[in-house]
This record gives structure tokens, C-alpha cells and sequence, in this order.
């Protein structure tokens, strides 16, 4: 064989294993990569789902019950009130707050302020305050809004008030391989035989929590 024809021979073998190693690395990386997109924005909902959650619990415990549309809940943090309680005093080791408060050496005083002030004040909410309007969307779904709905639930014969809130896997996982958020969404709802919900979401309609699925 001509020394060229061999060299030629040669070089297309190490293009050809070059181009296996490439299809091997990649192979294995897709999956990884995607599974870093993936966990980057379920963080993000997550947290939005969140103080969605945190302010549902001021509206509950303002109107004794939870807030059935998103618009309306983030208008309720800007331009709402909620209670805040405030504690004068010290209470005796010897004694009880309730005994402390019959006494008057302790005394509370309740005010109303503004339900994003005194939740950001608190710490609560993982949403900067200028970016609170902006709750109801979903991150990275072009715009799409989170589902959300509340109601009562009947409990040994109690209304108990109950709020849902989610956000569906297709909406966070746009322009993300389609097959593959088929699979993962195939995956998560195999996972409860069926009954499973392919997304993040807190709360239910069908149960008294506010746990999410997250947690």
C-alpha cells in the first residue's frame, strides 16, 4: 500500500474516532445539561410559588380566607392591609403571657400596614419588592400566568379554606427538547401511578395543606 493511501487511511480513522468521542461526550452531556436548565428554572418557580404562598397566608389571615385570583392577590399586597401585632413589655418568668397581658404588664397594640411592607420588613419573601407586579407570570413561559384557585373544603363538617397554585412543566421548559420534557413529564406522573401533577405547584383543592410539591 502507497505510504499517501495510508496516511489518508490513518487520517480518516482519527477523524473517525474523534467523531465518536464527540458523539459519546455529547451523549452523555446532553442529559447533564439538561438537567442543570432544568433544575435552574424549577428553582426560579419554586420560588415565585413561594411567596405566592406567603402572601395567600397574610390575605387568609386578613379575610379569613385565601384569594382566588392572582391579579387580585398582588394588587392586595400593594394597596391592601394586614395586622400587624405589636408586644409592649416584658413577661415575668413566673407567669403566663395571658396573665402577664390580664395584669397589664404586657400589652399589644394592633395596627394595620401594608401587606409587602411588613412581609419584605420580615423577611419573608424571596421576590425583590420592585418585582413583586411581575408574581403572577411564570419564568421563562413567554409570558404565561401561573394557575391559580381557592375555595372551601369540607372537613368533619368544618368549611376549611383552601388555595391551589401552579405551574404546568410545559410552560417553565420552553424552547427546552421537546422529547426530553415529554419523557420528564411521563416520568413525574408515572411516579404517583397517574395521579401526579407534571409541574410545581403549592397547595390543593382536594386537601386541607400549603405544602408544595417541592417540598
Amino acid at each position: 500500500m502507497k505510504k499517501p493511501v495510508k496516511i489518508t487511511l490513518l487520517l480518516v480513522g482519527v477523524l473517525a474516532v474523534l467523531a465518536l468521542a464527540v458523539a459519546l461526550f455529547n451523549s452523555i452531556m446532553t442529559p447533564v445539561k439538561f438537567q442543570e436548565e432544568y433544575n435552574a428554572r424549577s428553582t426560579e418557580v419554586i420560588n415565585k410559588l413561594k411567596d405566592i404562598r406567603t402572601l395567600q397566608e397574610q390575605y387568609k389571615n386578613t379575610n379569613n380566607a385565601y384569594c382566588n385570583n392572582i391579579d387580585s392577590l398582588i394588587d392586595f399586597a400593594f394597596n391592601g392591609s394586614a395586622l400587624l401585632v405589636q408586644k409592649f413589655g416584658t413577661v415575668p418568668d413566673n407567669m403566663t403571657e395571658a396573665e402577664a397581658l390580664k395584669q397589664g404588664i404586657l400589652k399589644r397594640d394592633t395596627t394595620k400596614v401594608n401587606p409587602l411592607e411588613k412581609l419584605s420588613a420580615e423577611g419573608k419573601l424571596l421576590t425583590p419588592k420592585d418585582k413583586i407586579k411581575d408574581l403572577k407570570f411564570i419564568p421563562y413561559s413567554d409570558g404565561k400566568v401561573f394557575e391559580m384557585q381557592a375555595g372551601t373544603l369540607s372537613k368533619g363538617g368544618i368549611d376549611v379554606a383552601v388555595f391551589e397554585a401552579k405551574a404546568p412543566i410545559e410552560s417553565y421548559t420552553k424552547g427546552m427538547d421537546e422529547q426530553t420534557v415529554t419523557n420528564r413529564k411521563a416520568e413525574l406522573e408515572k411516579m404517583s401511578n397517574g395521579a401526579g401533577y407534571a409541574g410545581w405547584k403549592v397547595g390543593s383543592m382536594d386537601e386541607a395543606v400549603t405544602d408544595g410539591n417541592f417540598e
